[in-house]
């Protein structure tokens, strides 16, 4: 089964552009070095009816989007190659302390996969 990172971040949306910017080349990199998919998504509906929302998770300030990402590798074994890879990218060496959003608010994780399904 694969193996999947998962990310939950607010982002100034005056700041969208050069993250997804960012995250063009992030997709880019994790892809040279063997990952699977990788998506950026931005909310679009968050209001439900069931459990808590995302942004009642990350509560987001006014003017900031939350992005949902994940990265999916083949395995977590194959993660930890590809990761060691990334981190090691030139492409990915830029200035951390002007990131188009807050390292400290960011929700990181590695999930095992219980249930896959394609078409």
């Amino acid at each position: 089964m694969s193996y999947v990172d998962g990310f939950l971040l607010p982002v100034p949306t005056k700041n969208l552009a050069a993250y997804k910017k960012m995250a063009r080349v992030a997709g880019k990199v994790w892809k040279d070095h063997g990952a699977l998919h990788y998506y950026e998504c931005a909310a679009d509906d968050l209001k439900n009816a069931m459990g808590i929302t995302f942004d009642g998770v990350l509560k987001p300030k006014k003017g900031e989007t939350v992005i949902f990402s994940f990265i999916v590798y083949k395995t977590k074994a194959d993660r930890k190659r590809v990761m060691k890879a990334v981190m090691a990218d030139k492409r990915l060496k830029g200035d951390m302390n002007n990131m188009p959003f807050d390292f400290k608010r960011m929700a990181y994780g590695g999930f095992k996969t219980l249930v896959e399904s394609h078409q």
